[in-house]
């Protein structure tokens, strides 16, 4: 079974698959990661091009076309990544009004005809199914909207008018296949009353729904500045609540056992908040990455690249954008943080405020660590902060592996500052930031006293640590001599 956090990731709306950098970033995430599911918006905006109505011998017809739905799914699968299918925006001509969102102008109004949205699910599902195998299909779960609480996503945030939207989906997706998994309502913080009202009504009206979704951020109100955002931060585990509250909402309700998807989570809501670029990110989100799974099925880190375009092209490399990878695949110390999760293993050994121990089968175990942060910006946080485990293991002695990132070390954001913040590096100013943002790796040999190792961590400021022990399996031949290396001795 998929890990929690790595069950998906987002993504910038799904048309930006089609560029050659977007898919070798994704490649290179899921080389180093590997998420399960991609989840983004836009797949039935105009960019898209799936719902085209014509006239043909005086009636109005329309047509469905996959051109670029298949490139993408084909580009995804290929890669090792499935679909996280969201249903939206609407198309143009299929809206009922002219509202939108982003600078690519997705339009958040309900369809001016439920039948012919209906038609719209029921063939984009009908031609995956065909094209892809319907068993393959069935792993890829249909989240209907974005955010329908906010008037910005969904026109007034009429919640009636959500639900009849979310009915018609329903009823269409199990008419397919009703082995398909549909849910919603994917609201944003700031109105759970929201989950409770959905599961009244999909209870009241015998609606189908396979699993709940919200998303989940703690950045505070705007501070403008040209091409970025400033914004305050509640404390990190302000997110493990927000992931908490779908069952408690839930709980008592024939909604209460169902999966809960957080298909969106960051720090900050914003795609132009320079924390994101920061180790301070990756130390604040740590203790989420490592105990969310206590919460929720599934959490989608927003988003895996800087290739995002909501408020605009991006004016600089490094311009506080949600992705683990900036632009041209330079390593963020979030990425790290997703990197090292994905070297630990699946048993936990055990489990801290400031660590994280687990074990693999052949026996090599492996310490995430980090140090604790000030989201309040009264303190610049601790150094030297210092995490003590007894890690357990066979054999007289043990090899111990270390990478660290923090505010000096795998930190391409910093040397990026350091080298004035050029907009648009030169490849050889390139080349020194993707150096830049390779941990800082260390190695020693250790004994095992009593079958266990003890490790005392000092964590930088900001630090983010991965240790890896195993034991050591001597196979040295007797004649290694360190001595003779340079020919001397008999």
């Amino acid at each position: 079974m998929t890990a929690p956090w790595r069950a998906c990731v987002g993504t910038g709306r799904i048309e930006l698959a089609l560029r050659r950098d977007y898919q070798e970033s994704l490649a290179l995430v899921q080389r180093e990661i590997g998420f399960r599911h991609i989840r983004g918006h836009g797949l039935f905006s105009d960019g898209m091009g799936v719902y085209r109505p014509y006239e043909w011998e005086g009636e109005r017809r329309v047509h469905h076309s996959f051109t670029y739905v298949d490139q993408i799914v084909d580009a995804y699968l290929e890669i090792g990544i499935k679909p996280f299918l969201e249903l939206g925006f609407m198309p143009r001509e299929l809206a009922s009004g002219e509202q939108t969102v982003f600078w690519w102008a997705g339009n958040v109004t309900p369809p001016s005809s439920h039948r012919e949205w209906a038609d719209l699910v029921r063939a984009t599902l009908t031609h995956l199914i065909d094209r892809y195998g319907i068993e393959e299909v069935r792993t890829w779960p249909i989240e209907v909207w974005n955010e329908p609480n906010l008037d910005v996503f969904w026109e007034n945030a009429d919640e009636a008018a959500y639900h009849h939207l979310y009915e018609v989906t329903a009823r269409t997706v199990k008419e397919v296949d009703a082995s398909l998994q549909v849910g919603g309502p994917a609201i944003s913080p700031g109105s759970d009353d929201w989950m409770a009202r959905f599961a009244d009504f999909c209870t009241a009206r015998d609606v189908p729904v396979d699993f709940v979704s919200r998303h989940a951020y703690t950045s505070g109100p705007v501070q403008p500045v040209p091409f970025g955002r400033y914004q305050t931060l509640e404390p990190a585990g302000r997110l493990l609540d927000q992931f908490a509250q779908p069952r408690e909402a839930l709980k008592g309700t024939p909604l209460g056992e169902l999966p809960v998807h957080i298909t969106e989570f960051n720090s900050s809501y914003r795609p132009d908040n320079a924390i994101h670029d920061t180790a301070f990110n990756a130390a604040y989100l740590a203790p989420v990455i490592a105990h969310g799974g206590e919460h929720v099925d599934s959490f989608s880190y927003w988003t895996f690249s800087d290739m995002f375009e909501e408020v605009g092209v991006p004016t600089a490399l490094f311009h506080g954008g949600f992705g683990l990878l900036t632009h041209r695949q330079v390593k963020k110390p979030t990425f790290h943080l997703y990197a090292f999760m994905a070297r630990t293993g699946e048993e936990v050994l055990a489990r801290g405020e400031d660590h994280l121990v687990t074990r693999h089968p052949d026996g090599r175990v492996t310490v995430l660590a980090w140090a604790p942060v000030d989201p309040s910006g009264a303190t610049p946080g601790p150094e030297g902060h210092t995490v003590r485990v007894f890690v357990p293991m066979r054999g007289a002695t043990a090899y111990v592996h270390r990478s660290s990132v923090d505010e000096e070390r795998g930190n391409a954001y910093t040397a990026w500052r350091r080298m004035g913040a050029p907009r648009s590096p030169r490849p050889a100013q390139l080349d020194l930031l993707h150096e830049a943002a390779e941990p800082a790796r260390s190695h020693v040999q250790v004994p095992v006293r009593d079958a266990a190792v003890s490790l005392d961590l000092t964590l930088e400021r900001h630090e983010v640590t991965l240790v890896e022990v195993c034991p050591v399996e001597d196979e040295t031949p007797p004649w290694w001599d360190a001595s003779r290396l340079l020919g001397g001795g008999a």
